[in-house]
């Protein structure tokens, strides 16, 4: 699990360790990591807290590997970083919106890069990613066009991957995740188990969470 922070990351992690997965949860900060893996070792499930940022190829290739070390290869990832912020277009400079591509979307190709063609040459292995901004807003120009850039990353990585049985997937976020709302990070983990166990003739690219219909 990358992007392994309070909401969703932990919500994932928790989802799977439920079903007897041991957990690599990494994030950038060490406390981070910690207590999620802390959540998922309360669960009786085997976790490592794992610290790395997305953004740094070499640091994030080394706790990938130090993950699969430990805990063997893994059935599944999860990638769950994003740099979300408000910004309009123009508003940033260019090196502003590499640093949020970074990531959104680079994280997601390199740990991609890393693991997914290992899953390809044991022919099963899931990939599942974080995404959202169904429709791009100018107020979060940054995030659209990072959250576009995933869409197509998955797009590319199913047409590689999934004829060798990798299912490569996105969960789409339509809305602020906020536990006892309509996006409750823990209704939200449900997608991530169930794209996981899809039987192969039935495999989705992509879910959208969105708000419950009104009753009304």
């Amino acid at each position: 699990m990358i992007g392994a922070g309070p909401g969703i990351g932990r919500s994932v992690a928790r989802r799977f360790a439920r079903e007897g997965l041991p957990v690599a949860a990494v994030a950038r900060t060490a406390r981070t990591a910690h207590d999620t893996a802390e959540a998922v070792a309360d669960l009786g499930t085997r976790a490592l807290a794992l610290t790395a940022d997305a953004t740094e190829e070499a640091g994030l290739r080394a706790v990938l590997d130090a993950a699969t070390a430990e805990l063997g290869p893994p059935d599944v990832l999860v990638y769950n970083a994003a740099l979300i912020r408000p910004d309009a277009p123009g508003e940033l400079p260019a090196r502003a919106h590499l640093d949020a591509w970074a990531v959104n979307v680079g994280g997601a190709l390199t740990a991609a890069g890393h693991l997914l063609p290992a899953m390809a040459r044991h022919g099963a292995g899931t990939y599942l990613v974080t995404g959202g901004m169904p429709e791009p807003k100018p107020a979060y120009t940054s995030l659209s066009l990072g959250k576009a850039g995933l869409r197509a990353l998955v797009a590319l990585l199913d047409e590689e991957y999934g004829p060798a049985g990798v299912h490569v997937a996105t969960v789409t976020v339509a809305g602020p995740v906020a536990p006892g709302t309509d996006f409750d990070p823990d209704d939200i983990a449900e997608h991530y188990w169930r794209l996981h166990t899809q039987a192969r003739a039935d495999w989705q690219r992509e879910v959208t969470h969105g708000p419950r219909p009104d009753p009304h």
